[in-house]
């Protein structure tokens, strides 16, 4: 049962894929989501293609009309700093995005930030920045470290953040480190359809012609779909 001391999320979006199943199997081993009145749902990747999905959500669905509704965002993450190292549970205070902010609802974060900490010291506050590309090269994570003031990148954070607040609903987001400042991973833009889902073959062939960014990449992945399977232990600790 989720700790009574705290209002726990309602609605859990996760990015589709790897990190969805990471979540759902989380969640499974705790029984928890049959137990409680939660929705955890994928969505797309990219800003483009989350914006128009959450449209389409909110028009086709009734799960945004009732009261007290808590959104958890979750997910992986880039690192900016090295502070911020593989495997690292952050929890997002905003997120950046062309030097525009868009805030988090400080109760909830700060709720979770408690809830979480109670099983876990380690649990950092950061400031994101999504990107609407991804950033492969750590000399460009450090720059952008350093001209935007954030801590990690995403590419959807800005755009769920935008979208939630506008509707006046309760927005947390929560993350887990997966690939550091300190390594280039491989430039997987051209992987990512217009759907905001990853294409097979594009992306087996970008991961063959760059080994040692594509080794970074899968070691750093599998390392945080790990923490984010036990994430929802934490969540929902008896």
């Amino acid at each position: 049962m989720p700790n009574a001391q705290y209002p726990m999320p309602n609605i859990i979006l996760v990015p589709q894929g790897a990190e969805f199943k990471a979540v759902i199997k989380g969640f499974k081993t705790k029984k928890t989501i049959s137990s409680t009145a939660l929705t955890v749902t994928p969505i797309p990747v990219g800003m483009k293609a989350l914006t128009t999905y959450l449209h389409q959500l909110q028009a086709n669905s009734t799960v945004f009309n009732y009261s007290e509704v808590r959104v958890l965002i979750m997910g992986v993450c880039g690192s900016l700093s090295p502070h911020y190292p593989v495997g690292k549970i952050v929890l997002y205070e905003n997120c950046t995005y062309q030097g525009k902010v868009q805030e988090c609802d400080r109760a909830f974060t700060s709720q979770l930030h408690s809830a979480l900490s109670t099983h876990n010291s380690a649990i950092s506050l950061v400031k994101g920045l999504t990107s609407d590309r991804v950033i492969c090269k750590a000399t460009e994570k450090r720059h952008l470290a350093d001209i935007s003031g954030a801590d990690v990148v995403d590419m959807e954070g800005y755009a769920a953040l935008e979208f939630f607040n506008l509707l006046g609903i309760s927005v947390a987001m929560l993350r887990v480190v997966s690939d550091d400042c300190q390594h280039d991973i491989p430039n997987l833009t051209s992987a990512i359809s217009a759907d905001g889902s990853l294409k097979p073959l594009p992306l087996a062939i970008t991961l063959l012609r760059q080994p040692i960014a594509a080794s970074n990449l899968i070691r750093g992945s599998l390392k945080a779909l790990k923490v984010l399977e036990q994430i929802p232990a934490l969540l929902y600790a008896a």
